[in-house]
């Protein structure tokens, strides 16, 4: 998927909250999930001494946390051109291998789409 291509209105949403979180937390990456409900599910990087988890690795486990038992999509807003293995699998173990992983840069703009059990 390009920019060029549309996107459902609820994809740019996460886009738009994933970017959201990085920009007021000062992080790395900001990133958002949708469960299969429709609920959404906001984060940014951790980086503790004890603790360090991907904005998107946050994000799956808040909805865990919070009863999700499935994604719909998940969007990471990163500098990296692609979302990485880690965080494709953390999305892939809640939401399926077909789950979409929307990449987008720190302007918000959609990079790729691609689904979380593609490496």
């Amino acid at each position: 998927m390009t920019e060029a291509t549309p996107l459902d209105p609820e994809d740019r949403k996460i886009i738009t909250l994933a970017r959201s979180a990085r920009a007021r937390n000062g992080v790395p990456e900001g990133a958002a999930v949708r469960d299969e409900t429709g609920r959404t599910y906001v984060a940014g990087t951790v980086a503790l001494d004890s603790l360090r988890l991907s904005a998107l690795q946050t994000a799956v486990a808040m909805a865990v946390a919070s009863g999700a038992t499935s994604l719909e999509a998940a969007a990471v807003v990163t500098e990296a051109e692609r979302a990485a293995d880690a965080d494709r699998a953390a999305v892939r173990d809640l939401g399926g291998p077909e789950t979409p992983v929307l990449v987008a840069g720190l302007d918000g703009v959609l990079r790729t789409t691609v689904p979380a059990g593609d490496a």
